[in-house]
């Protein structure tokens, strides 16, 4: 009970500093259990999570989202709260709000993308006001590297669990 009041105290303090989006796009990269949101083509946050263990995946592709429950719990998982709940694929994997945040940044999940509560419920609240139709949720397998249009000539990206990292040697 405890936590569902320091969840709705947390999305009512959020709000004030939320900014109107049109296009909201979340990229989740599970080599370095890191979330990223863009409104707007602009990068907004930079989150920790917890996608799937072995056996427990987390599927990678390109989604929508199309469900949306701000107080939701696992039938499958012994009742387990899901606050903020953004499911984006049909077999039930979402993202949302984790009281285990002693596990972010590693995999730990039965296959959902587990945020910190806080920052789950200012995604939540991004998605609502942008739409769901407004919103892709993009999940990949390997680090990112930047393209040749978004960045300086023959420099390049390279997100791990230790951070972000450059090299102007990398071909």
């Amino acid at each position: 009970m405890r936590f569902r009041l320091m969840v709705g105290v947390l999305a009512l303090v959020l709000q004030a500093g939320m900014v109107h989006a049109t296009q909201v796009t979340i990229s989740i990269n599970k080599a370095s259990q890191r979330m990223t949101v863009s409104v707007d083509g602009q990068q907004e946050y930079v989150w920790p999570v917890s996608t799937g263990v072995t056996g427990h995946t987390t599927p990678s592709g390109k989604y929508r989202p199309f469900r949306m429950e701000e107080y939701h719990f696992s039938e499958e998982w012994d009742d387990a709260p899901m606050p903020y709940s953004i499911f984006f694929t049909q077999e039930g994997h979402a993202i949302h709000g984790s009281e285990h945040i002693r596990n972010l940044g590693h995999r730990a999940s039965h296959g959902c993308v587990r945020l910190a509560p806080e920052n789950a419920a200012m995604l939540y609240q991004l998605v609502e006001e942008a739409g769901m139709a407004n919103t892709t949720v993009v999940v990949r397998d390997k680090p990112t590297i930047v393209s040749k249009r978004e960045r300086a000539p023959r420099r390049y990206e390279y997100e791990s669990d230790w951070g972000v990292f450059w090299s102007d040697d990398w071909d």
